[in-house]
């Protein structure tokens, strides 16, 4: 089987006046491609960033998305993480990146970003943000809406316990020990222990 992001086509094959359309893309935006009214392609425009400075300095931590993402969601995201991360697009990221933010996915697409990026962290995200437009939903965040306090990913039980512990004594500390509904959207684990 073929790999999906070896494909191209030189713009030279293209029509001109496909290329300039092309080349009016901004990032976000999309081209339909369709034959007898049904699509069968998108071109999207690509997002034109900044070389990615050297990852050699241990100052700076890069944090690439394998989402798709607006210029203004990931310059949202590295303006919150603070001076000390670069947050690039998957696709300008290079391959030392230090985490690797993706969607809820397959355990065969993870093994390929474990072997495209052998040294980063990856971290599953699930993330709703309607003022950037940005929706990566998965199973924990629908568990979580439909009414659980907490999702504990834990790898034993003496881990359990420990997180259970923890996450008590915040509820309890949050709600002053009543048993008031309260919805927690993430498990207050350290996500990359």
């Amino acid at each position: 089987m073929s790999d999906q992001s070896e494909r191209w086509v030189d713009a030279t094959q293209l029509p001109e006046e496909l290329v300039a359309l092309i080349d009016t893309l901004r990032p976000g935006e999309d081209v339909r491609i369709t034959r007898n009214g049904e699509t069968i392609g998108t071109i999207s425009g690509a997002v034109q960033e900044e070389p990615a400075p050297s990852t050699d300095s241990e100052d700076i931590t890069v944090v690439a998305t394998a989402m798709k993402l607006s210029a203004s969601a990931r310059d949202s995201l590295s303006e919150r993480l603070g001076p000390g991360y670069l947050v690039l697009d998957l696709h300008s990221a290079p391959p030392t990146v230090d985490v690797l933010l993706v969607p809820p996915a397959s355990p065969q697409l993870i093994g390929n970003f474990r072997a495209l990026y052998p040294k980063a962290r990856i971290v599953i995200t699930e993330i709703e943000d309607a003022e950037l437009g940005v929706k990566y939903e998965g199973p924990v965040r629908r568990l979580l809406d439909a009414g659980a306090e907490a999702y504990l990913p834990s790898s034993t039980i003496p881990r359990l316990a420990e997180q259970l512990d923890r996450t008590m004594t915040q509820l309890n500390q949050l709600t002053g020990g009543t048993s008031a509904p309260l919805t927690i959207e993430s498990p207050r684990d350290r996500a990359l222990e």
